[in-house]
């Protein structure tokens, strides 16, 4: 783990290890996880399941908008940023062009942009699998703030240009959003048309999407949602520009689109088998715009997303002929376990509700734990406050986030996988994180 407390998970992989027959669905059991999670707060969102192309379960909850002014439940028509689920759209976009002859995996992007770092060795297809070697643009410091203004694509790929290169091309797999960021542009080079109309053209009106598209500042009459942290209520969380995120990120759908999507790319209406298995083969966790998602012995493959408070999983188990969607615009409990979940549920595991039970601390206990907290070692600090009933921890320059109590001085955080434990007598905190445990002094 690097140095610091991760406030966004950018992707979980289900994986449990136990073989399992598959069953009907029980509706009646998804709905009591998802009433329970909606109950206590804990996520709020839309989930779609779908086989052989049919809907079997939808399931919508909490709210799309919560302002002064008013209060919108989300709907199964509830439109969510889904981040880096944009990537196998742009994935499959690219594999169209090289069926039409446009360009090869081979091509490298010199012939595009020459500008940009080992411009002449970078290929196709070491920016689909990740293996460019490009500095992913959204972990370069300073990202976050320069990022809130709108920018151009030269101000974007001269961001790129400016960072070195973290290894030599096809050396090894490195996750980058840089990667399908050109991509994108490379698309719109080629067609000579934007990336939203080579969306529509190429796969929103091929297979009849009606709730997908690229997304701008969130519009709310487009059934559109903002995302939220929860901090003994649901609290609004920034946003940007999604036309910033380009191939990378830039795309608005729902769990049902997306299904859909999934369904019509793994039968072929899209691209064609032989492009399909190029996308399908996995090299060190990565295929071309997907990656693995075990579940027990099932074998689903799709990609994650997050952004801003969003959170999405697109998975698809061919199989078993299976897609199963969910985006989330506020999470507590982790996607990953909702989704653990709805699978055991569905292929009739047995599964256990969580009751979310809280463990309560009197307020005066409280604030026995409220400082802020140092380590030599590490140069953030970690301040913690109340809220009401509640701890919130925050490091420096990061978000804050809600401490959930499990029994006396001790805390957790799932969104962030953090553990807290407080020492009061000898005025340290814990964190246990990714791994490891780090002692943090109170400041007198």
């Amino acid at each position: 783990m690097k140095n610091k407390i991760y406030c966004a998970i950018f992707f979980v992989t289900i994986f449990l290890i136990q073989p399992l027959g598959a069953q009907h669905i029980d509706t009646a059991k998804l709905d009591s996880l998802f009433d329970k999670l909606n109950e206590k707060n804990k996520a709020m969102g839309s989930i779609a399941i779908s086989k052989n192309g049919k809907i079997l379960y939808e399931r919508s909850i909490g709210y799309a908008v919560i302002s002064e002014k008013e209060k919108i439940k989300a709907s199964d028509d509830t439109k969510y940023r889904i981040a880096s689920i944009t990537k196998m759209f742009t994935a499959t976009m690219i594999f169209q062009l090289v069926e039409e002859k446009k360009l090869t995996l081979a091509t490298t992007i010199e012939h595009y942009f020459p500008e940009l770092p080992n411009a002449r060795l970078i290929t196709i297809s070491n920016l689909l699998n990740h293996r460019s070697g490009l500095a992913n643009y959204t972990s370069i410091p300073g990202y976050e703030t320069w990022a809130q203004s709108s920018r151009t694509e030269n101000e974007m790929l001269s961001l790129i240009e400016k960072n070195k290169v973290d290894f030599q091309p096809n050396e090894k797999t490195v996750y980058s959003n840089s990667n399908y960021l050109i991509l994108g542009y490379i698309i719109e080079r080629i067609t000579k048309k934007s990336y939203d109309k080579n969306l529509k053209d190429r796969i929103v009106s091929k297979i009849q999407l009606t709730e997908t598209y690229v997304g701008g500042l969130t519009d709310v009459k487009k059934k559109e949602c903002f995302s939220y942290q929860y901090f003994n209520g649901w609290v609004q969380e920034a946003e940007t520009d999604m036309k910033l995120s380009g191939g990378a990120g830039c795309i608005v759908s729902t769990p049902r689109d997306l299904a859909h999507f999934i369904e019509a790319l793994f039968s072929f209406k899209l691209i064609s088998q032989t492009s399909l298995e190029q996308m399908k083969t996995i090299r060190d966790g990565y295929g071309m715009g997907m990656m693995p998602i075990p579940f027990y012995d099932k074998k689903g493959l799709g990609h994650g997303g997050s952004r801003y408070g969003f959170r999405s999983m697109l998975t698809y188990f061919a199989e078993d002929s299976l897609a199963i969607a969910y985006c989330t615009n506020g999470e507590v409990y982790l996607m990953n376990n909702i989704l653990i979940g709805a699978l055991c549920i569905y292929f009739d595991k047995p599964y256990a509700i969580p009751t979310f039970n809280v463990f309560y601390i009197k307020p005066e206990v409280l604030d026995t734990y409220t400082g802020v907290y140092t380590n030599e070692e590490i140069p953030l600090n970690i301040t913690i406050t109340r809220d009401s009933t509640s701890l919130i921890a925050q490091a420096t320059g990061q978000p804050a986030f809600l401490l959930e109590a499990v029994e006396i001085n001790k805390f957790k955080s799932d969104p962030t996988k953090a553990k807290i434990e407080f020492r009061s007598e000898e005025k340290e905190l814990i964190l246990k994180q990714g791994g490891g445990i780090y002692i943090f002094t109170k400041k007198n």
